[in-house]
């Protein structure tokens, strides 16, 4: 079994178990191997990340709301803390997006060949 194929697989699992981090981390492991995604590990790609900062996204909103309550109450120190774990949550989702947005410019663009592949990752990419 190549590597690429269980890396491929991995992915797929952690898809299912819907362990998205690690999704990216496997799909990135394929990325890295230099040959051109096929169909099915380019919608894998695309799921990994969508669903990674989708999780993000979800939890932002949950502490930014919470945070707004806190501060609507006069609760300083809890909007203070909201505050704080709202901006871990940000740089969670930044390096998220800027680790695909190089994936995308640094290898995946430049190595397409056919238009297919190049539209699906610009499409990725804005």
């Amino acid at each position: 079994m190549s590597t690429r194929f269980k890396h491929a697989y991995l992915a797929r699992l952690a898809e299912h178990a819907e362990r998205y981090d690690e999704m990216t981390e496997f799909m990135k492991q394929v990325v890295n191997e230099g040959t051109e995604l096929d169909l099915e590990e380019r919608n894998l790609l695309s799921a990994a990340y969508k669903n990674a900062v989708g999780q993000r996204r979800s939890s932002w909103r949950v502490v930014a709301s919470l945070q707004q309550k806190a501060n609507a109450s006069g609760d300083a120190e809890g909007a203070t803390r909201a505050e704080d774990y709202r901006t871990k949550v940000e740089g969670e989702l930044n390096e998220i997006c800027q680790a695909v947005l190089s994936l995308l410019e640094e290898k995946l663009v430049p190595a397409s060949s056919g238009g297919e592949p190049k539209v699906f990752y610009l499409k990725m990419a804005t």
